[in-house]
Order: structure tokens, then sequence, then C-alpha cells
């Protein structure tokens, strides 16, 4: 299921903040029939499920489910691969940081800083100054 290419970035996008469909557009390029073609599989799997949009009205959002918060791990490590080969000099584009202390996590998902085991809802992933 989330070795398919839009996949993966969609669910990127949505461990990102992106919720919208014209959010997952914008970010990725994707074309409109084969996003929402994706979006309605990762539904279908309970990787992300769609919700209302509150601020408009007959419209939906899409969020992260538990099964699609699980994808973390896999997520951060092929991050930290492409940071490892090919970032940029001025360093990799996203950080990985505890939430709850503001320190680097490794690829072990324990905080540098603190030494904290780091859970998906401890993740904060900022852009870098390089990004």
């Amino acid at each position: 299921m989330v070795g398919e290419r839009w996949t993966l970035l969609i669910v990127r996008d949505a461990f990102l903040g992106r919720r919208r469909f014209d959010d997952f557009q914008a970010s990725l390029g994707i074309a409109t029939n084969v996003l929402s073609s994706r979006l309605r599989a990762l539904c279908d799997e309970g990787i992300l499920e769609r919700q209302p949009d509150v601020e408009r009205p007959g419209r939906s959002e899409y969020a992260l489910t538990g099964k699609g918060r699980e994808l973390a791990p896999t997520l951060i490590t092929l991050m930290k691969w492409g940071d490892r080969h090919y970032a940029a000099p001025a360093g990799p584009p996203r950080l990985t940081l505890h939430s709850q202390c503001g320190g680097p996590v490794s690829l072990a998902l324990v905080c540098t800083s603190c030494g904290e085991p780091v859970g998906v809802d401890g993740l904060d992933l900022p852009s870098s100054a390089a990004g």
C-alpha cells in the first residue's frame, strides 16, 4: 500500500500537517485524479480518515489515523537516509526534533539531548535553515 510513490508522499505531507485536497495537490504537483484515487485508497486502508472541513462546509479534510501515525518510524528512516546521502551542503531540509525538549531525534527515535524515547506524538518536523 505505501510502496507506491504518491501514496508515501501523501502520508509524509499528512505528517507535516496538510489536511486538505488542495494543499496536497499544491505541495505535490500531483494530478487531481491520481490524488483522488490515492486519498480514497488511504482512507479505505484506514491510514487516513476523511473528516468534514469545519471552515469549508461540504468539503473534506484528511487526518492520519493511529495506523497511519505508525508509519512515522518508516518515514523518518527514509528521510534520514536521504539526509545522509543527498543533503545539500547547508544541511537537511527538515529536522526531527523532540517536542518536549527540542532536542534532535536519532534514527532510533531517541532524543539525543534528553535521552528519552520519542513516540509519534513527540515529534516535531520543522523546516531547517537549509530547507
